[in-house]
């Protein structure tokens, strides 16, 4: 029996280079982020898990996604998470669900980097996901 669609992936954070053209602008500041598995590596096209370095003072501004839930898991460090409700603390363990929709985003406060492990449910590439910053109105 053949099995059609995509084919199982493997990969290794060592080998995944680092995503390119992420703009402070956009709400990208001074992170280092992998895409691990995505429609592009993977064909995975509901789905992709990423890898994030923040270090001292990098943030993943507020955003949203109109198209995917996402989850974070604090692997290393602590800082600040945005939600719709304001901030609030965040570290190490910590397990965070977004559904799509909703305002979300993480700043590193701390001295040392902080690892988060991510993923998104519903589309494998920011384009689809439906990534939307606050227009300039907004931010204030």
């Amino acid at each position: 029996m053949s099995k059609s669609g995509p084919k199982p992936f493997r990969t290794n954070i060592k080998d995944v280079p680092l995503v390119p053209g992420l703009k402070k602008e956009d709400g990208w500041v001074d992170m280092k982020v992998q895409f691990l598995i995505d429609e592009k590596t993977a064909n995975s096209g509901r789905m992709l898990v990423g890898w994030t370095v923040l270090p001292p003072g990098a943030a993943h501004e507020h955003h949203r996604h109109a198209n995917v839930d996402e989850f974070w898991i604090v692997i290393k460090g602590n800082g600040v998470m945005y939600t719709d409700e304001g901030e609030e603390a965040s570290g190490e363990g910590d397990v965070v669900f977004t559904p799509a929709g909703h305002w979300h985003g993480f700043k590193n406060t701390s001295d040392e980097d902080v690892v988060l492990a991510w993923g998104w449910s519903g589309a494998g590439s920011l384009e689809g996901a439906g990534y939307e910053v606050p227009d300039s109105s907004e931010r204030a």
